[in-house]
């Protein structure tokens, strides 16, 4: 018997208490690409219940993190100094949620309903060192969340000059996290099919950059978060409307997709 199973997904994050006062416009500070809209859709709805207070580990430029401010007490790490610039300007911009420019370790262990890392975990070497590190700033029953790149057979150029060492095939990924203390796992694949319409394009364009420049990994894994990041309210506006209708057809295929979305909680 498998040790995961397709995560079954609702509403998503709670509404914050309404207010009459205009709201600054996160979409205009902080766009998303079209792969960021799909994978933002299906990590939303796999939110647990009960959350307050949110840690993201490698918060890049903070897209996801503004929104995620809007519901909960949430604390963003982001290493690498440019991506952490940005980050920290934008939530200081829409007054919302704090980032740090510090280690994991640096965190107080213990103080997190919710920790995540999305696109994260296949930049670091020992992921199962990384992962029992996370769990530690968790409180008992609490959950981790995060996206990764979806299925080992699909590694390519575009990966290496992301910086990864791997993807994740799910009971893979299933291993894992039982291994480092994690039961309750929900797994469920997004992109489908967009990002399979865009593989080809964007490998191209990855071949070419791939070619241009010889970096080395710590360098392309630091510049990852900073690849062909949208900027600008024109720009958000498209890129959200232009994923609009893929985003609810991706929600009927959860084994289909490029990418993996997987939560857990951990063991008491």
């Amino acid at each position: 018997m498998r040790a995961w199973r397709v995560a079954t997904i609702g509403v998503g994050m709670p509404s914050g208490p309404g207010s009459m006062s205009p709201q600054p416009d996160v979409n205009a500070e902080a766009p998303m690409t079209l792969n960021g809209w799909l994978r933002y859709d299906t990590i939303t709805r796999m939110v647990p219940d009960g959350v307050r207070d949110v840690l993201e580990i490698g918060c890049g430029l903070g897209a996801f993190g503004v929104r995620f401010a809007e519901r909960y007490n949430y604390l963003g790490l982001e290493p690498d100094p440019a991506a952490y610039a940005v980050a920290a300007g934008r939530a200081a911009a829409l007054g919302r949620g704090k980032v740090r420019n510090v280690r994991v370790e640096d965190v107080e262990a213990g103080q997190f309903d919710l920790v995540c890392a999305f696109e994260v975990l296949e930049h670091i070497e020992d992921d199962a060192a990384a992962v029992k590190a996370w769990a530690t700033r968790l409180r008992a029953g609490g959950y981790l969340l995060m996206s990764v790149p979806a299925h080992q057979r699909r590694f390519s150029v575009g990966d290496q000059l992301m910086g990864h060492y791997r993807r994740y095939d799910p009971p893979v990924m299933a291993d894992l996290l039982t291994r480092a203390g994690f039961s309750g796992i929900s797994m469920r694949l997004y992109g489908f099919p967009l990002c399979y319409l865009l593989d080809g394009p964007r490998e191209l364009l990855r071949k070419r950059q791939l070619a241009e420049g010889d970096y080395a990994l710590a360098e392309r894994t630091g510049a990852s978060g900073r690849v062909m990041q949208p900027s600008g309210r024109r720009i958000g506006t498209i890129t959200q409307t232009l994923t609009a209708p893929f985003r609810v057809l991706q929600r009927g295929f959860p084994n289909l997709g490029t990418g993996l979305v997987v939560r857990a909680r951990l063991d008491a």
